[in-house]
């Protein structure tokens, strides 16, 4: 039982770190194109569902992954009980916080993946970038998508942070304190990226 526990919480990390986490940093490169203007925007998006085979791709290496790390961070989130009432240490709150950011983030992926990719796959919608900024000017959208960002930047640095020591690269204190400075660093990068994107589509 334990060894169970110790490898589907190793692939559950891995997940989350390698395929999600690429993905996650290609999404916000593509998304970025909008910096450039519609023009650049629309090339990015016909390029990305010109890739031979996309659905493959989609299914293997961002679905079934996405799909394992959200299913067994909700089983870990509903086994862990919070207790930074009564240890107020900074690790108690980055455990509480990447439970709460990694349920906002789910809903906040299953709501962007309807909106753009079902849509476009099932309906026939087209993915362009008057069509996000059509999206984006409703204000509760745009806010959704503002808190969305930041719980998944969060997520997946926090995430980043802890899987170094789950993989014993960061095995001590020295070596944690200067990965949540790095950590740290690239929330706020991504998040500035993620917003400015976003910005940039209204």
């Amino acid at each position: 039982m334990v060894q169970n526990h110790f490898l589907l919480s190793r692939l559950h990390s891995l997940a989350g770190i390698v395929p999600l986490g690429a993905f996650l940093i290609e999404h916000f490169y593509s998304n970025a194109i909008a910096l450039l203007g519609a023009s650049a925007y629309d090339k990015q998006v016909a390029a990305l569902q010109g890739i031979p085979l996309v659905w493959v791709l989609e299914i293997v290496f961002i679905l079934i992954p996405l799909l394992y790390h959200a299913g067994y961070g909700i089983y870990l989130a509903f086994l862990s009980t919070p207790n930074t009432r009564s240890y107020g240490y900074s690790s108690n709150w980055r455990f509480l916080l990447q439970r709460v950011s990694g349920i906002v983030t789910l809903l906040f992926v299953v709501y962007h993946v309807w909106s753009f990719r079902l849509k476009s796959a099932f309906f026939g919608m087209d993915v362009h970038f008057d069509a996000v900024s059509s999206h984006l000017l409703n204000p509760w959208i745009f806010t959704f998508y503002v808190l969305g960002i930041l719980s998944t930047t969060f997520h997946f640095t926090n995430g980043l942070w802890s899987g170094l020591i789950t993989w014993g690269i960061t095995a001590g204190p020295r070596a944690q304190q200067w990965s949540g400075r790095i950590m740290l660093l690239l929330f706020f990068l991504l998040s500035l990226v993620g917003l400015a994107s976003l910005i940039a589509f209204i």
